[in-house]
């Protein structure tokens, strides 16, 4: 019995094995081979040309005015907002009669004005820069619906209010967006030719799904996760979920960026993991220089991440700054000003590209899309189907048991596999979620627990074989029984028979159903990578 029980879990769990492989997608991402070489660790832009580029505010010589406004928008709508303004007094650069101007764009997220660019904005306020954050207007922006087109109208109503700002050159007026912000920047830029610069922070570049997959990649293997938990990128990315929607996902800002022909500054955090930062410096390179070649200068920033911030605490090269204990980069804030009023000399000043090295470590692709079995609403279905049958089976299991129609329900030795199996099956699903849930708070919060990460995962992996175990056993004791679950101690109280009938019959039904609902089940951790034998 013994050696039978181990052959059919052996060949039940090669089965899912199969199953989840042959379910698809695999994740198999291309590291980068050539990296990019910054020029200077020197980020202090035209510290490369002869004699220096000074002659630049920086940030800390002017006190700021801060103004709450009201920003119109089409329809009657309107978004509140925050203008920040240099008090200057006589002391405005010499010839120069007014200042430029900065409209921050969002990045993901509702974007209070309150809240966002706080420092960013103060600081550029502060070296003689107006600036203006509005809301991020929610019209065009949900979970399921997002129109980048249709924010680049919105954001254009404060690009027209701060150029009607007294004390701003509405020939200087640009854009500074952030992160996914940087797919809406590009489409003013072509939209709005009299905007005159655009800084881009943390720019994904690449399409949404490519930039979440990569992410995913990164943060899983910051946290040290085993390899088999991988797979779950491109099935989680790829797939069609339920419900529609995210078609934003797949925003391609290509076409935009052929026609970008303004200067563009482009900063990142070199231990940000969150962007193919790397990728999309080489991108937006190619891709401008085919609409006019726009002049593009490029800044990573040592220790900082994904809003370019840093802690005063010592940490280690791969630590990435996180909490509530940051600012921002003291040389990015002096660097952006000095971009902003230079230009445009400072548009083309040397060098080009300059800070610490960026580490990217593989390349952003096209997440492949799981086969239509695997897809989300067919998952989602199956989930629901087998929660269906495990309640469904297990109450008229339970019913018949106490109605007293059977004195076992059950044919003798069915009923403990059988509960095992289902009991052990939710429980490897439930754990699995727990699993993925813990490990993505450790992710978020850049850190690494070895007993969670790697002991939450044999945990989960073992419920999976206990649940095979017991439905091998199962399986071998139906073959012993001829297929006939249900028990023949049945009571009849009428005589007739049509009681032992009916309690044959449920408890037969009730068998079958819980059993199909646990292989369904098994079907869906086995997609997740639960059974995987590195096939």
């Amino acid at each position: 019995m013994l050696f039978r029980t181990a052959v059919t879990s052996a060949a039940i769990l090669l089965g899912l094995a199969a199953a989840g492989a042959l379910a698809g997608p695999g994740w198999n991402p291309v590291p980068v081979t050539e990296h990019i070489r910054p020029a200077s660790a020197d980020t202090t832009i035209g510290a490369g040309e002869a004699g220096g580029l000074d002659g630049f505010s920086e940030p800390g010589r002017y006190e700021v005015r801060e103004t709450a406004v009201t920003i119109d928008l089409d329809d009657g709508a309107s978004v509140d907002g925050l203008l920040r303004e240099p008090v200057t007094g006589a002391g405005r650069e010499p010839g120069r009669e007014s200042a430029p101007g900065v409209v921050f764009v969002h990045g993901a997220g509702t974007g209070k004005a309150s809240e966002a660019f706080t420092e960013a904005a103060t600081a550029l306020a502060s070296a003689g820069i107006v600036t203006l954050v509005p809301d991020k207007y929610l019209a065009h922006y949900s979970t399921r619906h997002r129109d980048y087109g249709g924010m680049a109208g919105d954001y254009q109503h404060s690009v027209e209010f701060l150029r009607e700002v007294p004390g701003v050159d509405p020939d200087r007026v640009g854009l500074y967006a952030e992160s996914e912000g940087c797919w809406v920047a590009p489409v003013m830029m072509a939209q709005d030719p009299r905007l005159a610069f655009q800084i881009w922070v943390s720019a994904p570049v690449v399409p949404p799904r490519q930039q979440a997959a990569f992410a995913m990649d990164s943060y899983l293997r910051n946290t040290g996760v085993p390899q088999g938990v991988f797979r779950a990128i491109p099935r989680a990315v790829g797939m069609r979920l339920p419900g529609g929607g995210f078609e934003y996902a797949d925003f391609d800002v290509r076409p935009w960026l052929g026609r970008q022909t303004d200067p563009l500054l482009m900063a990142y955090g070199a231990t940000d993991p969150s962007m193919p930062m790397e990728q999309g410096v080489r991108q937006v390179l190619a891709d401008t220089a085919t609409g006019g070649g726009a002049p593009v200068t490029v800044r990573f920033y040592d220790g900082a991440n994904h809003g370019i911030n840093v802690s005063d605490e010592p940490l280690g090269d791969d630590i990435v700054p996180h909490g509530d204990d940051l600012h921002l980069h003291a040389g990015y804030a002096r660097d952006a000003a000095a971009w902003v009023q230079g230009l445009p000399e400072t548009a083309t000043a040397a060098p080009r590209i300059a800070g610490a090295p960026p580490r990217q470590l593989y390349l952003a692709a096209p997440v492949p899309e799981p086969h239509w079995y695997a897809d989300g609403v067919v998952v989602l279905g199956i989930v629901i189907g087998s929660a269906a049958l495990l309640l469904g089976g297990g109450a008229a299991l339970l019913a018949n048991r106490l109605a007293g129609r059977t004195r076992h329900g059950l044919a003798p030795g069915m009923a403990v596999p059988l509960g095992v199996m289902a009991g052990t099956a939710v429980a490897t699903a439930v754990g699995l979620v727990a699993y993925l849930l813990a490990v993505a708070r450790l992710a978020l919060d850049y850190e690494q627990n070895a007993l969670v990460v790697q002991g939450g995962w044999v945990v989960v992996r073992v419920l999976g074989i206990a649940a095979v175990v017991a439905a091998a056993v199962l399986l071998l004791r139906c073959r012993a029984v001829g297929w006939r679950v249900a028990s023949g101690g049945v009571s009849d109280t009428d005589g007739s028979g049509g009681g032992r009938r009916r309690g044959a019959r449920v408890v037969t039904v009730g068998f079958w159903a819980v059993a199909a609902g646990t292989v369904a089940l098994g079907l869906v951790l086995a997609h997740w990578g639960v059974y995987q034998l590195g096939v």
